[in-house]
């Protein structure tokens, strides 16, 4: 009876020593910062349907804004979420070169549509639709949402992973504004279609 108690005991020790090893490993780093391929590098063309209207949308068209490229679908829960803040941004910086690029993917037109007549359209932002991936593909997309920032010179200086919120996208587009270096961040949990 004591040799079990014995290995018992050996065998928590071993298991704690186990996980202190790997929180150890982690003291200091901040889990929610992410890099990204493509940060410093120009930001892959974009040209799909119009969601909203007729004809082409092209990223390219917006060279010389700052442009905020938004991977989003209408069953992505952190896409609901996050919405509102993008619409209102959208507004906010309308009239100081800062464009709002939208892309669907993953996603049925009809219910890209449901969705903007549900939580709202921005008169101001782009909504392209894609339905082979091929833009969330030369981004790296993983999950949805995610939101990469452009600046001017149409070079990627910034990512965000999951849901992003009104106060990160205006503290985020200010940076890029001024010329500022910023941060790539993962805010949550992402969702795959």
């Amino acid at each position: 009876m004591s040799n079990r108690i014995v290995w018992l005991v050996i065998g928590v020790g071993l298991v704690i020593m186990v996980i202190g090893v790997a929180l150890a490993g982690t003291l200091g780093t901040d889990p929610t910062v992410t890099g990204s391929a493509l940060i410093d590098k120009p930001a892959p063309e974009l040209v799909m349907e119009n969601l909203v209207g007729d004809g082409e949308v092209r990223l390219s068209d917006h060279l010389g804004d700052v442009t905020v490229v938004n991977f989003w679908a209408s069953w992505c829960t952190g896409c609901r979420q996050e919405h509102p803040a993008l619409t209102e941004a959208a507004a906010r910086y309308a009239d100081f070169g800062v464009t709002f690029f939208e892309v669907n993917t993953l996603d049925e037109k009809g219910l890209a549509l449901e969705f903007l007549d549900r939580f709202g359209q921005s008169p101001v932002t782009t909504y392209g639709i894609e339905y082979d991936s091929s833009g969330a593909f030369a981004y790296g997309v993983a999950g949805l949402p995610e939101t990469f920032f452009v600046n001017q010179e149409g070079i990627v200086v910034g990512k965000v992973i999951g849901p992003v919120t009104f106060e990160l996208l205006t503290a985020t587009i200010d940076q890029v504004l001024l010329g500022e270096d910023i941060d790539s961040v993962k805010t949550g949990e992402t969702e795959k279609g």
